[in-house]
């Protein structure tokens, strides 16, 4: 049975990836689909220990299945921390929509600044990713209505003060400060983390975090507004080329042959169905290229040299191709558009996250260099029933954690939180850039 509902689901996932979903996931160091190089990142070194917390599975009801427990993985790197005695502070990064080993490797943000603040520095996973799954088995949890209903950020909350607090009292660290920290999804826990737990957390450190992306706050069109902007910063020739080459596609397309071309001009793993795939994947490197766009491979830049070089012919598609071919890092020899795809846990559990609270309105409009693609809740709603039989809250996040008439909220009930954005990064078009 198991077997059976994820096959449905990746089924879903491949067709629709892109329909009402077309952002890279909120990750700080990779994308959902990421075919640029990845950024080296230290391995988990011998100084972290891995402990595993009794967590309730229900924070907010009493009924007896609330009182259900799992195991929640955490680490916990004692080397440069001065001790309860000093009142040494305690990082903790909130764990987002991946297993912590990612962060481990590849975030050094906290371990760097821990010997300078003689911190002890702590990752918590957040539940249903990585090994932190109820009943232990993922593909039985996503599974289980009643159970992915525990999957949600106000429950990954709880935990983790369930866990600060538990630490506190068991290192007798009763006036060490704990700064959280987070990027992206994670960036947004801290800040609500914050704001939800002032008692627990003297302040946030949230990197690119799109809290205000929710709701209408942001136009849906800032995302690709800031793609575009990156590109034509880049090179005006690369971004005249982008925008004219959806037209081009279009009309190789409508050719009676059009879509064989097109699978032979791309090298596509698969020929293609309709010029929509070859439309998202490219959409899909754009995307990705400008979220991570970081040295050393600045991937933007890698993208418009490409295009300008054209090394495999100066007319527009063949100028596409050298993107393409750019951005995987592959061999001349490989495929490249619509390769076989098999989602991860992680892919799968961010699909159930935006299909029920975190739904960023994104799309794409006429202010950019992108065909458009607005989005449509109607069409995110109906695609999300036929997933998880479930509704997406599209105002939940506003309720709960607010958004709206942010300025004035932050004067009145918050402090110690700082909102760190790059202005390139396309997230920063729904985070808080201004200092209040």
């Amino acid at each position: 049975m198991a077997f059976s509902y994820v096959h449905v689901l990746i089924f879903y996932l491949f067709a629709t990836a892109f329909a009402d979903n077309i952002i890279p996931r909120l990750h700080p160091l990779r994308g959902r689909i990421r075919r640029l190089p990845e950024t080296s990142g230290t391995s988990m070194s011998e100084d972290f220990q891995t402990i595993y917390y009794d967590q309730t599975l229900d924070h907010f009801n009493y009924r007896p299945e609330s009182y259900t427990t799992f195991k929640q993985r955490y680490v916990i790197n004692f080397k440069y921390w001065g001790g309860d005695n000093a009142s040494a502070p305690i990082f903790a990064y909130l764990g987002a929509e991946a297993p912590i080993d990612e962060d481990l490797a590849g975030i050094g943000f906290l371990t760097e600044n821990a010997a300078q603040f003689s911190a002890l520095v702590v990752f918590i996973e957040h539940r249903f990713y990585g090994k932190s799954v109820p009943f232990g088995s993922f593909i039985k949890a996503l599974k289980n209505a009643n159970v992915r209903g525990y999957f949600n950020s106000a429950q990954a909350l709880a935990d983790y003060a369930e866990i600060l607090i538990y630490l506190k009292k068991k290192l007798s660290a009763h006036y060490s400060p704990v700064i959280v920290i987070g990027a992206s999804y994670g960036g947004m826990l801290a800040s609500w983390f914050r704001l939800k737990y002032p008692h627990v957390a003297l302040g946030a450190l949230a990197s690119s975090a799109p809290v205000l992306y929710f709701d209408n706050i942001t136009p849906q069109d800032a995302y690709f507004w800031v793609v575009t902007k990156d590109f034509r910063e880049a090179s005006e020739s690369c971004y005249q080329t982008i925008r004219e080459s959806w037209g081009e596609i279009d009309k190789v397309a409508s050719l009676p042959n059009g879509l064989s071309i097109l699978s032979q001009r791309f090298n596509t793993c698969y020929p293609l169905k309709d010029s929509s795939e070859l439309r998202e994947f490219l959409i899909s490197i754009y995307g990705n290229a400008a979220q991570y766009d970081a040295p050393p491979e600045y991937p933007v830049n890698m993208i418009c040299d490409a295009i300008d070089e054209g090394p495999f012919g100066k007319d527009i598609l063949s100028k596409i191709f050298a993107a393409v071919v750019a951005s995987s890092g592959s061999n001349s020899s490989a495929c490249y558009v619509n390769p076989p795809y098999t989602p991860s846990e992680t892919d799968l559990g961010w699909e159930w996250q935006t299909c029920s609270e975190i739904v960023h309105p994104e799309g794409i409009l006429n202010n950019s260099m992108f065909p458009p693609d607005p989005f449509i809740l109607s069409s995110r709603i109906k695609q999300c029933k036929s997933e998880f039989g479930v509704v997406p809250r599209p105002h939940w996040i506003t309720t709960y954690y607010g958004g709206h008439d942010i300025k004035l909220i932050l004067q009145r009930f918050a402090s110690n939180i700082i909102f760190s954005n790059g202005l390139r990064d396309p997230l920063s078009s729904g985070g808080v850039l201004e200092r209040f």
